[in-house]
Parts: structure tokens; sequence; C-alpha cells
């Protein structure tokens, strides 16, 4: 692999180790340390820290009685990551195009990362009205109808773990201004299946949102639909427009292999 001696970004342990990894293939399924060392042109020395480390963290295994190494089920948990989330995007894609063709609003699926909601797909209405969302925009999570939805998913002692150092420097009209109040609207989101709201991060943006479980009944992602530049102040509130995400959202659930409904609080790991 190479490595471009001018750019100081590139951090070469890591470099190793993903080079180490890649050496494994279906037909080299098993090396000892000199294996590994010629294979990514190096000494023994040189390549036995990545491979001790890797070791170490689960992703080789090594068999001590003839000194080989072969993968860990640490890379399949990492492969298995981005299958997943491969396997949702695909399975929620014509999902979504049906809920755009059936309200005519903006469609989108997104996911929870700390504090912000990530948007992973983005339908647009067929009306053409620009938004300022893309597929990988991240936004506060307590802003947006997707990520208090995926918030809503977590118990209290996680939200404030999440939150507890969090400022509050631009928020403004219903947006939290302290824990407490983000605490607030968190205990109204757990007792509806859907979350909307009018203009809370984009003006005159009309958004409803409800979540979508997995095999286990966990949240792991969420879908909305906006209509931008809404002059009706009850059109994230319209009953059909709430019924057209939740069957959506139920659609997906069950694509998934879960269940929809709402007894699974997903608990932050500290």
């Amino acid at each position: 692999m190479s490595r471009p001696a001018e750019d100081k970004y590139l951090v070469p342990g890591l470099i190793r180790g993903l080079e180490v990894l890649r050496a494994f293939t279906p037909e080299c399924r098993e090396m000892s340390l000199s294996d590994i060392a010629r294979r990514l042109g190096t000494t023994r020395s040189a390549a036995f820290r990545a491979v001790y480390t890797l070791a170490h963290h689960g992703y080789l295994l090594h068999d001590a009685q003839r000194g080989h190494y072969m993968l860990g089920p640490a890379v399949l948990r990492l492969g298995y990551g981005y299958l997943a989330t491969r396997e949702l995007v695909e399975i929620a894609l014509p999902e979504l195009e049906k809920l755009r063709d059936a309200t005519d609003w903006s469609a989108h699926l997104g996911v929870r990362d700390g504090r912000d909601v990530l948007y992973m797909l983005r339908v647009p209405s067929h009306m053409g009205l620009v938004s300022i969302v893309h597929v990988g925009s991240r936004l506060p999570a307590a802003a947006t109808t997707m990520g208090r939805v995926l918030l809503a998913a977590l118990d209290e002692a996680s939200v404030i773990r999440l939150y507890r150092e969090e400022a509050y420097p631009n928020a403004s009209g219903p947006t939290p201004r302290s824990l407490g109040e983000l605490l607030a609207q968190w205990r109204r989101d757990r007792q509806s299946d859907t979350v909307s709201q009018i203009g809370n991060f984009e003006t005159g943006a009309a958004s409803v949102a409800a979540p979508i479980r997995d095999i286990e009944g966990k949240v792991v992602a969420a879908i909305n639909v906006t209509q931008v530049n809404s002059a009706d102040p009850a059109a994230g509130h319209d009953a059909g427009i709430e019924q057209a995400v939740l069957r959506a959202a139920s659609s997906i659930t069950r694509l998934l292999g879960g269940a929809p409904k709402r007894a699974t609080v997903l608990t932050d790991t500290p």
C-alpha cells in the first residue's frame, strides 16, 4: 500500500494493522508471524506490534501451539455493522419512496450518533422544494423529529449522561434550552408513537417522525417526512400524515424482522 510521505495525517500504526488484516485471504487463512511479515514486506519485529495489538483486541486469534494467527470474531463484528447498515438502507428506500408518493412530503431515514442524528437516506418531494438536509447531514438530535424519536428510545440515565455537559448557547423557540427542558421534551416524546414539530430547526418546515425497530425490538433508526415552507400550523399534526409515517415505519420494521411496538428501552453504555 502506497503511503505519501508528505501526508502528515496518516497514522502508520493504523495502516500497518489494516495491512495485516488484508493479508488474510480465503486462500491464506492462517499465517505465522514470519508469514505475515513477509506478505507485508517488513521484518518480524516491525510486524509484531500490530499483530500483538490485533490479537489483544480479538481481531486475530493466536494458536500458540503452532504459532499461527487467523482472523478473529471482532472482524466479523465490523463486517456485521456494515452489512446491517446496508441492509437497513436497501430495505428502507422503496418504503420511503412509497411514503413520499403517498404524502408528497420529502422522506428521510436517520440514525443517532451521539447528540446528532445522521441522515442516511433522503427521498425528495415531487414538488421540488429545497431543504437544507441531504444524505450525510448531521443535525442536533434534540431539535429534530427523528432525533427526538431516537432519544425517546433511551432511558433517563442515558439521556442525562449524553447531555450532562451540553451547552445551549444557540437554543431558541421550542428547542430545549437546558437539561431540564430537554428531559421534559423527552418525557412527552415517550408518550407517543410519533414526534411532530414545525419550524424547530428549519423555518416553516413541518415534520413527523416514527421509530424503526430491529428483531430484538430495539430502536435502530427513525424515519420522517418533511414539508418545507409550510404555511399551515397544523401540518405537522395531520392525522393522515402521522398514519402514513407509522405505516411506513411498521413496514420497514417488519422487513427487518422486528415487531412494531413501544416496549423496549435502548440504554446507552457509558
